[in-house]
């Protein structure tokens, strides 16, 4: 078995690739925390938490502009949709 320094050098750089590739995957970090299960279950508890919070925002601001939306056309007076409007708006503002 004669290996060539071109062959050993060839497989250098292919480990060195490798482990460049490993290194800014982070598997080193995703090891040490697979290690610890009570770190892994508090980031994705506070995780959540900022999820759920983030979720309560926006639907609190989304729902604001959908009720400003339907009393500006309970303004612009719809023949249609109107009527039904401004009951869905006075169930609203008479439970706020």
């Amino acid at each position: 078995m004669d290996i060539n320094k071109t062959e050993v050098n060839e497989l250098e750089g292919r480990v060195e690739k490798i482990s460049l590739m490993l290194e800014k995957a982070k598997i080193g970090d995703y090891v040490s925390m697979m290690a610890k299960p009570k770190r892994m279950i508090f980031n994705n508890f506070i995780a959540g938490l900022a999820r759920g919070f983030g979720m309560a925002i926006g639907f609190t601001i989304l729902g604001a502009i959908v009720v400003y939306l339907l009393r500006q056309s309970v303004f612009l007076n719809i023949p249609i949709i109107g009527s039904f409007i401004a009951e869905i708006v006075k169930i609203v503002q008479d439970n706020l």
